[in-house]
C-alpha cells in the first residue's frame, strides 16, 4: 500500500467536495475488489462525525466533512491533520490497532481506492478487533474478571507516568474551564430535557456540583502547577477499551480537541471508575481505583475524584440524551437512551453528596491476612486503601513489587516504621478530609501507632474500627512461605520478620477492644465471618 500523503485537490475545501462527494467515494469503497488486500465483503458504519469501512482484517475510518463548533473537519488538509493526530495520540496506548494515515484516490474514471494519488481523502487505518472483547460489551454481561481491572489500573499508571506535564499558557485542566466543562454539559442537558421532573433533577445536580466545586476549586489549581495535567486518552470510557490476548487495550482517544484530553490525571480514571458504577459493579470500580492509586501514589488526586465521576457521569447523560433526540431511532433504543439519561444523572448525583468518612485499620502479624480483608473491605464499603508494604518501599524509592531484602535495607528498622506510620497518617488525613472512607492496612502492632490512628478519628469525629485478624501461627507461616513462592505481592515479610514482629507486639487494652471488630481468618481470608461483616457495617453507619 502506498502510503505516501500525495497532493491534495484544491477543490476538497469548496462546498460541492463536502459530505455528497464523500457519500459517493464511501459508496465506492464499498467495492472489495478495491482494496490492495481484496475482503470478502465489505460492511459499513457511520457515526455522526465519521464512517468505518471493515474490510476484512481491517478498517478504514473516514472523517465526515463537517463542522460541529467542537470539532472542524470541512477542509481536507483538516481532515489528514486529525487523521493524523488520531494515529500519533492512539499509538500510546494501541499500536497494535492503529496502522497508518493513508490516502484515498481514484478520479472521475476510477473506482476510489486507499493509496491511489493524487489524494481525495484521508483515512486512519486500523487493525479490526471483536466488539464482543470491549468492556462496556463485557461489563453488561457481567463478565468484567478482576484481573482484567488490575490490568487496566495498571496499564494506565505507566501511561500517565509517561506523559510530560502541560508546561504551556493554554489553561488547559484549569478550575475554570473544568467548572466551565460542567456548566455545559447541564445546559445542554436542561435544553433536551423538558420535564419538570428532569429538570427538578438538573437542578439538584447542578447546585451539588457547585458546591463540590467551591470545595475542590483550590485544589485543582494545585494540581496543574504540580503537573497532574497532562495529555491523556481524553474519552475512556469502557466502550474504548477493548481486550486483546487477554490485556485491556484503550483506543479511540480524543484528537479533535487538545483541551478534552489535557486533563489531570484523576479525571481520566475517573471515567472508567464512573463507568463500572453505572455498569452496577462499583466493587470493581473501586478495585480500580486502588489498583491505580497504589501504583501511582497519587493520593492526592482521590479527593478530586467526586466531583471528575459526577463530571464525567454528566456528560455522558448529555450524550445518551442527545443521541436519544436522533431521528429514524427505534422505539426501544429512544427508550434505553432516556433511561440511561435519568440512571446517569442520577449517578452524578450520588457521586457529589459528600458521604460520611470513616477510618479503618487492621491489625495482626504478617500472613494472618489483613490484606486480603482490606480488598474485600476496600470492595463492599467503597473506600480508598493504604498499605505500609506499599509505602513502606515508596519512601524507599521502591515500586510497589520491587524486592528488596527488608533486614538488610532496614526496611524493619525503628526509624523506618516510625516514618512509614507518619506517612500513612499524613495520607489518611487527606483522604478523609476528602470526605472519603479509609482502610489503612498495615500491622498494627504498637500501641501508640494504632493510638495515633484513633485521635485522628476523634478529632473529625468519624467512626473507627480496629479490624483484627485472628489466624493461627501456623497458617501464617504457611501462608507467608506461599506468598514468597508465587512472588505476587509487595509485602516481603518472610519468616525472620514474622518472628522479629511477633517479640514485639502489644496487645490491645480493653479501650481499644471496644472499638474492635474481629474477623477469623483461619480458613478462609476473603470473607471473615457474617456477623463480623455486619458488625463492621454497624460500626461505619453510627455517626
Amino acid at each position: 500500500m502506498n502510503n505516501q500523503p500525495g497532493q491534495e485537490n484544491p477543490r476538497r475545501h469548496e462546498p460541492q467536495a463536502g459530505q455528497d462527494f464523500q457519500r459517493k467515494l464511501v459508496e465506492g469503497l464499498l467495492n472489495p475488489r478495491c482494496y490492495p488486500h481484496p475482503p470478502k465483503k465489505v460492511r459499513l458504519i457511520e457515526t455522526h462525525i465519521s464512517w468505518v469501512l471493515l474490510a476484512g482484517r481491517y478498517a478504514y475510518k473516514i472523517k465526515k466533512s463537517l463542522d460541529l463548533g467542537f470539532l472542524d473537519y470541512r477542509s481536507l488538509a483538516s481532515r489528514r491533520h486529525y487523521c493524523e493526530e488520531e494515529v500519533r495520540l492512539n499509538r500510546r496506548l494501541a499500536p497494535q490497532i492503529y496502522l497508518d494515515t493513508v490516502p484515498i484516490g481514484g478520479g472521475s474514471s476510477q473506482t476510489p481506492a486507499p493509496g491511489l494519488l493524487p489524494a481525495l481523502e484521508y483515512a486512519v487505518l486500523m487493525r479490526r478487533f471483536p466488539f464482543s472483547r470491549q468492556l462496556d460489551k463485557l461489563a453488561a454481561q457481567n463478565r468484567l474478571a478482576p484481573q482484567q481491572i488490575d490490568n487496566l489500573a495498571m496499564v494506565l499508571a505507566r501511561f500517565h507516568a509517561s506523559l510530560p506535564a502541560d508546561t504551556s499558557a493554554s489553561g488547559f485542566g484549569s478550575a475554570g474551564l473544568v467548572q466551565s466543562a460542567m456548566s455545559q454539559a447541564l445546559d445542554r442537558l436542561e435544553t433536551l430535557l423538558a420535564d419538570s421532573a428532569e429538570e427538578a433533577g438538573i437542578a439538584r445536580l447542578r447546585h451539588a456540583s457547585d458546591t463540590e466545586y467551591a470545595h475542590c476549586k483550590d485544589h485543582i489549581e494545585r494540581r496543574r502547577a504540580q503537573g497532574f495535567v497532562r495529555e491523556c486518552h481524553g474519552d475512556l470510557h469502557l466502550g474504548n477499551i477493548v481486550l486483546l490476548d487477554g490485556q485491556p487495550v484503550p483506543f479511540d482517544g480524543i484528537e479533535f480537541d487538545p483541551a478534552l484530553r489535557w486533563i489531570d490525571v484523576a479525571s481520566e480514571i475517573a471515567f472508567p471508575a464512573m463507568d463500572l458504577m453505572h455498569y452496577q459493579r462499583p466493587d470493581l470500580a473501586f478495585r480500580f481505583l486502588n489498583a491505580y492509586l497504589e501504583e501511582t501514589g497519587d493520593y492526592g488526586g482521590a479527593s478530586l475524584l467526586p466531583f471528575y465521576t459526577a463530571y464525567r457521569a454528566t456528560v455522558r447523560a448529555m450524550v445518551s440524551a442527545t443521541r436519544g433526540t436522533q431521528p429514524g431511532l427505534a422505539r426501544r433504543t429512544r427508550k434505553k437512551m432516556c433511561m440511561d439519561c435519568l440512571n446517569l444523572i442520577a449517578l452524578a448525583e450520588r457521586c457529589l453528596n459528600r458521604r460520611q468518612p470513616a477510618l479503618i485499620i487492621t491489625h495482626g502479624l504478617p500472613g494472618s491476612g489483613k490484606t486480603t480483608f482490606s480488598q474485600a473491605a476496600l470492595e463492599r464499603l467503597q473506600a480508598i486503601r493504604i498499605r505500609s508494604d506499599v509505602e513502606r518501599k515508596r519512601l524507599h524509592g521502591l515500586s510497589p513489587m520491587a524486592r528488596s531484602n527488608p533486614l538488610a535495607d532496614n526496611l524493619y528498622s525503628a526509624d523506618v516504621t516510625q516514618r512509614t506510620f507518619a506517612h500513612l497518617h499524613g495520607l489518611a488525613r487527606g483522604l478523609l478530609d476528602g470526605g472519603i472512607p479509609v482502610i489503612v492496612d498495615a500491622a498494627f502492632l504498637r500501641r501508640d501507632e494504632r493510638e495515633l490512628f484513633q485521635r485522628l478519628a476523634d478529632e473529625r469525629r468519624i467512626p473507627f474500627v480496629i479490624a483484627s485478624m485472628k489466624t493461627s501461627i501456623g497458617t501464617m507461616r504457611e501462608r507467608i512461605a506461599q506468598r514468597q513462592a508465587r512472588s505476587d505481592d509487595a509485602s516481603e515479610a518472610d519468616l525472620t520478620v514474622l518472628e522479629l514482629l511477633r517479640n514485639k507486639q502489644e496487645k490491645l487494652s480493653s479501650q481499644e477492644r471496644a472499638c474492635t471488630i474481629e474477623f477469623d481468618n483461619e480458613d478462609d481470608v476473603r470473607a471473615g465471618s457474617i456477623q463480623a461483616w455486619e458488625s463492621l457495617n454497624r460500626r461505619l453507619a453510627a455517626s
